[in-house]
């Protein structure tokens, strides 16, 4: 039995939760989000708690029984409190601003790099270094992150470009730091 999948998913008050058939409508303060269970499970709600059960022992159901709990987990705390990734501009003269609801990047390229905003996500900037992606949808919040950060990846060599907070890099040595251990 899967571990995850038999928890029950508390509903904190100020979220609603809709079930029409295999149809899941979470609704809160920050947004909706909708999904489609698979034929193999089933929900019920219970008070303020709901319960993912699977329709059979089978091995389809079994891997998507842990899944789809987590997931309607994570959209019933997403919209009560949003998901964020905080991303970080590393690098002499890189910055980020606001513009309108437009993330602006000096990464170093010739040019300021435009990111436009994305239905479901709200941007900030915190300094002129720090981005934060907030949104409802945790899927949608990481894709982001991910898609800014590979606009500038940090540099192997020197760390410069965009990282997530709190990531660790591997900086590897140079010519010279090599030569001269060598020597």
């Amino acid at each position: 039995m899967s571990k995850i999948g038999s928890k029950q998913i508390a509903v904190p008050a100020g979220v609603t939760v809709t079930i029409n058939n295999q149809e899941v409508i979470v609704k809160g303060k920050e947004g909706e989000l909708k999904f489609q269970l698979p034929t193999e499970l089933k929900i019920e709600q219970k008070d303020n708690n709901l319960l993912i059960t699977r329709q059979g022992d089978f091995k389809k159901a079994k891997s998507l029984h842990g899944l789809y709990r987590q997931l309607v987990f994570n959209a019933v705390t997403g919209v009560e409190k949003p998901w964020e990734k905080r991303l970080e501009v590393v690098g002499t003269g890189f910055n980020v601003k606001l513009q309108g609801e437009d993330l602006i990047f000096k990464i170093g390229y010739s040019h300021p790099v435009i990111f436009k905003k994305v239905a479901g996500v709200k941007f900030k900037v915190e300094g002129n270094n720090k981005a934060v992606i907030q949104g409802a949808d945790k899927q949608l919040v990481g894709e982001i992150a991910y898609q800014i950060k590979i606009i500038k990846k940090p540099d192997v060599y020197k760390g410069k470009g965009i990282k997530y907070e709190g990531e660790k890099l591997r900086i590897k040595a140079g010519k010279k730091a090599k030569a001269a251990g060598a020597a």
